[in-house]
């Protein structure tokens, strides 16, 4: 018999960064995994965040035009004023 809790998507993608990182605790890890094994649009998520976090990775350390990181700093400014963003 397992322990494991089943959680909403919700629950799920508040931990998924996280799990991605190997950060939770052993029981937390296997209840996302479990609802990423039933669910296919969180797996998508997961799988998509994988992705960008490796392809970032990838980046190391390479120059950036100050241009480029300004935008960047404006959009996420815009994301977190935005009424839709979490925590608003």
């Amino acid at each position: 018999m397992t322990d494991e809790r089943v959680l909403t998507c919700e629950e799920a993608l508040r931990f998924l960064a996280e799990y991605l990182d190997g950060q939770l605790e052993q029981a937390e890890d296997r209840d996302v995994e479990g609802h990423l094994a039933r669910c296919r649009s969180c797996y998508s998520r997961a799988e998509f965040e994988k992705q960008l976090k490796q392809q970032v990775a990838a980046l190391g350390s390479s120059d950036v035009r100050p241009e480029f990181v300004e935008r960047i700093r404006e959009m996420m400014s815009r994301f977190i004023a935005s009424p839709t963003a979490p925590g608003s």
